[in-house]
């Protein structure tokens, strides 16, 4: 079924852009996206993680759906992330995402609950049955508790929608034993960006990145030499890139991200509460990374982007 789709490169977890008193501001948001699509990205996750899909009212998460769709005008496929307590809110989330037109739904595990492996397919089988929309399987037992294990994967492989798979437990081996199981039948996605290089060399055609939001024309480069194995031009940017690819993999992630994202003119810091903003220790250590990571900023090798804005 991976034919189905033609989803491969970088597609950054787009920030959600929050006013003074936390309301959403879809202009701001559309103006980040369209940041990003210019500057060369493949696709874009919408109302992932990053982009604080949990602290979202369904009516924003469908604003957020159709002014990405608006804002991309088919230039890069739009994808919207699924995270609701129970199956019941996923699917209905599910059927506004195919209202809204977006290419594919990522479909996090049912949250707070730690389910059975069998419940766990059941929730992504159910799911899937709710849309015709092209499903991408999102595991990230780190955050979320759930660990979607190639068995579990294995299992839903007759479900004809589900056709991709993204992986952040960090284990690369996941997606060997996903193909030993299943050969080809998942187009498989890295979605940890510190292991984004040895995820590639796992078999990963696309990579659903957090610090490509502040740095989209890197995080492609970066890609892009990893699936054209050009290793020796490769690893000069991915040691600049590491210290930065690390504050994906924090609990903090997003306020990380967010933080960067605006050092670069991109987005705001602003995070809706339960999360607050970076102080003491964490900002003194994301500013002394970014600070860091501009003095040594690399020139990029030719990868076919377009011309830097």
């Amino acid at each position: 079924m991976s034919a189905r789709i033609a989803w491969q490169g970088v597609f950054p977890a787009v920030t959600t852009q929050f006013r003074e008193d936390f309301s959403l501001d879809v202009d701001a948001t559309a103006t980040v996206i369209d940041g990003l699509i210019r500057d060369g990205v493949s696709g874009l996750i919408v109302c992932g993680t990053v982009g604080e899909n949990t602290s979202l009212s369904r009516a924003e998460k469908v604003q957020l759906m159709e002014a990405a769709v608006g804002v991309a005008r088919g230039r890069v496929p739009v994808i919207c992330g699924i995270a609701e307590f129970t199956t019941a809110f996923a699917a209905e989330t599910a059927r506004a995402a195919a209202a809204a037109k977006v290419d594919g739904i990522m479909v996090m595990p049912a949250l707070v609950y730690s389910a059975k492996p069998h419940e766990s397919a059941a929730h992504f089988r159910s799911v899937a049955r709710a849309t015709d929309l092209p499903v991408m399987v999102y595991n990230n037992p780190p955050i979320y508790k759930n660990d979607i294990t190639p068995d579990i994967l294995a299992s839903l492989a007759d479900c004809d929608t589900i056709v991709c798979f993204k992986d952040s437990s960090g284990d690369t081996r996941r997606f060997i034993d996903t193909r030993t199981r299943v050969g080809d039948r998942f187009v498989l996605f890295a979605g940890l960006d510190d292991v984004v290089v040895e995820s590639v060399a796992m078999g990963a055609v696309g990579w659903v990145s957090g610090m490509s939001n502040a740095f989209p024309r890197e995080g492609e480069t970066l890609f892009r030499l990893a699936r054209a194995g050009r290793y020796a031009e490769l690893m000069p940017l991915y040691e600049w890139f590491m210290p930065l690819l690390h504050l994906d993999a924090r609990p903090d992630l997003v306020q990380c991200i967010k933080w960067c994202e605006h050092r670069m003119g991109r987005g705001t810091w602003r995070t809706r509460p339960p999360r607050l903003p970076l102080q003491g220790d964490d900002l003194a250590h994301v500013e002394r990374v970014m600070d860091e990571a501009l003095a040594k900023r690399p020139v990029l090798p030719e990868v076919g982007l377009p011309p830097a804005r």
